[in-house]
Parts: C-alpha cells; structure tokens; sequence
C-alpha cells in the first residue's frame, strides 16, 4: 500500500527513540543515568488513585460523553476561573486523551491549507508536527538565550502576515525551562490584540515554578486577548498522572464543540474512571501539599543540576524558572545533538534529547524529574565526556 504524503513529512519522536534506546540498554543490565523523559518519577497520589478505584466499583466503566465526564468539565471550568482569571464554563471545556489531543484536536478544527501557524524555537517537538498535519504551515521564530529563549513583541509582530491564524505560547516552557513574566505576557497580549489572531496557551507545567517565578496565562491579560485564548492543559505534570492520559482544552464554544466533533470519530471519550481520578485531583484539599513536595523536590534537583552543569568546561545553560527540564549548550563541543547524545548514551550511559528535536541542533535538554543521586552520577559522567571532547580530562 502507498503510504499518504503527509506521513513522510512527520518524523519520529526523537524523545521517544531515545527514552526506548536507554529502557533496552536498562534491560540488559547496564546502569544508565537517564535524563530523557519528560516524566514525573512520583507516584500519581493515593487519594487519586483511590477515587479511581472507587469509580471502578461503582461500575464507571462505561462510555461516556465525548466531551468528557460533566463533573470535570465543570471542575476543570472552575480551576481556570478561580485559579487563571478565565472567565469559562462546562461548556468552554473538552477533555481529551492527554494535553497532546487537546492540541491535536485543536489544530484539525482550525487550520486549514496555507493557514500559518507562529512557534517559538526552541518549541515542543509536536507543535509543527501537528501543524503539518493539519496541512498548515509551521513559522518557526528563532529565540536566543539572551532573551530567555523568549520570543519578543517585536519578534511576534514581525512574524505576523496576512495567512497567520495561530501563535503557540507554552509558559513554562518544554524544553527550556523558561517562565515568561506577567509583563511579557501582556506585552504579546497586545501584539495578539492587535493584529487579531488567535493564541493558544500551553500551560501544562503551570504550577512547576521556582525562585518566586509568576504564571500569568495571557487570556487573563485583558478580555480583547480572552476572546482570542485557547488554554491547553491537564494532568500530567502537576498530579504525576502521565498514563492517566487526561488532558482538557478550553476555549469559545463553537471551537470546542468542533474539537468534540473531531474526537467523537476518533478515540470517542477519555477513559472514564481516570476522569473520575482527575476530579479529585482538582477538589481535594490534598493535592496541593502534594503538588508543593514534588515542586521542592523538583528545586533541590534544578539547582544541584544547575550548579554542576555550569561547573563543566565548554557546556552552559541558563537557569530554568520553571518545568523540570535544563537547556544545555553544546556548540563548543564540537559536534551536533544527535551525535553528543548518542555518544553520551552509548559510552557514558546517559541519557538525554538531542535539541535538534526542538529547533535547535546545538543543544541538548536534560531532565531532572529523577532521584538526586542518580542526577550526581549522570553529572559525573557528563562531565568526564565533556572533558575528555575538550581536552582537559
């Protein structure tokens, strides 16, 4: 069978292969310091886990709406209004199959050929994939490490042209770490406004913030950017729930609808005793004494990571406000991402992205959702591969 197009001009997941390469070299004994997930090593929460079982006995294991469960569509609604200043009801509200769907199912309802869609790079490998699918073209804004890998007003001013219909924004950011200030938020708020197009919101890791760092989502930067949000999210990062798959996206009704269209003929609704799990998550006065030990767990590994990196000739990063991520410069290596990763993986056991999977070849991210003494040995290691390339070892 021929194959369509449109699948040769998708690659692979280069997180994915990686992640896969480092699990086969764990089971063949090797001990591998593995920085590649972006994954929460918690386990989800008992009180969670124990709402989703009390949903399987009490047979919530049928189909549901594809829409999703009532109840979180309404809790989910009531999080962004009380927590994000979005003014959004039950209605506003589609659960999908992870926060990847949500974004999926975005891009099918409202990009058509031609349609320009503006990303930021370093970006989230699946933006411009999900926007070549959809038969859009993807515009790929080049940031720097002096601007925070950042895109600026100005940047996102002149990237709009008569075909753009959607701008991404992910604060904090996969795979650098970075946190936009309320400032800037409002400042693309008003390029947004005034050139009139519409943002998407990718707030996944909103409440993985450090050093005092502020999430402002930008539709709760004046009600002209409201009407021209969508905020994609769920429950992955916060709540440890990555196989859960629960994600939501929120926006005006008519385009929620559509992506509700687009889903009932595909995977039809979310697992319908995980949603019962994500309502708890969202209700229960224990989720955020949760949410707060991973975060400082997350902190004290930021800053050990951070601190031992900076320390290793010819490597250097900036200081990530948020995520669990670190974006690392290897361009006085010598050699691309693909190359330093696969050798770092293959001779030092350690894992870790390659940038050229986020737009941007002489990088590599690591994470640091993994125990600290497994961040101390990878370190280790890294550095005796960074000093045998320049010479110092």
């Amino acid at each position: 069978m021929k194959l369509a197009a449109r699948v040769g001009q998708v690659p692979p997941s280069i997180t994915l292969a990686i992640t896969a390469k480092g699990k086969a070299m764990k089971a063949e004994g090797i001990d591998v310091c593995s920085f590649s997930a972006g994954e929460p090593d918690f386990n989800t929460p008992d009180h969670i886990v124990a709402a989703a079982k009390k949903a399987l006995d009490e047979g919530k294991t049928r189909y549901g709406p594809a829409a999703g469960e009532p109840g979180l569509r309404s809790a989910i609604a009531h999080k962004l209004k009380t927590e994000n200043g979005l003014d959004y009801a039950a209605e506003n509200i589609a659960v999908t199959n992870g926060g990847k769907q949500s974004l999926f199912n975005l891009m099918l309802a409202s990009i058509e050929t031609g349609d320009e869609v503006i990303i930021p790079s370093p970006y989230w490998l699946s933006y411009p994939e999900m926007v070549k699918l959809a038969e859009g073209t993807p515009v790929i804004v080049p940031t720097t490490v002096e601007t925070g890998y950042k895109i600026t007003p100005e940047q996102l001013d002149k990237a709009i042209t008569p075909k753009t219909k959607l701008f991404v924004l992910n604060s904090p950011s996969n795979p650098t770490g970075m946190v936009y200030t309320p400032d800037e938020i409002r400042a693309l708020a008003e390029v947004v406004v005034a050139r009139d197009i519409w943002v998407v919101s990718d707030e996944i890791y909103e409440k993985l913030l450090y050093d005092g760092a502020e999430h402002l989502s930008i539709g709760a930067a004046s009600s002209e950017a409201f009407a021209r949000t969508i905020v994609s999210g769920g429950f992955a990062k916060a709540y440890s729930m990555t196989g859960w798959r629960v994600g939501y996206l929120a926006g005006p009704v008519d385009l929620i609808k559509a992506t509700i269209t687009i889903q009932s003929h595909s995977t039809s609704n979310v697992c319908t005793f995980a949603q019962y799990g994500a309502i708890e998550a969202l209700e229960s006065p224990k989720s955020p004494d949760y949410i707060e030990t991973m975060r400082q767990a997350f902190d004290r590994r930021r800053q050990v990571m951070f601190d031992r990196l900076n320390a290793i000739p010819g490597l250097s990063a900036p200081q990530p406000q948020g995520a669990f991520y670190l974006y690392i410069d290897i361009s006085k290596m010598g050699m691309k991402s693909v190359e330093f990763c696969n050798q770092l993986l293959t001779e030092y056991h350690v894992a870790a992205i390659p940038g050229m999977a986020f737009g941007t070849d002489d990088c590599i991210r690591f994470s640091y959702a993994t125990d600290l003494e497994s961040v101390e040995k990878g370190m280790d290691r890294l550095e005796k591969f960074a000093r045998s390339i320049v010479g110092n070892g």
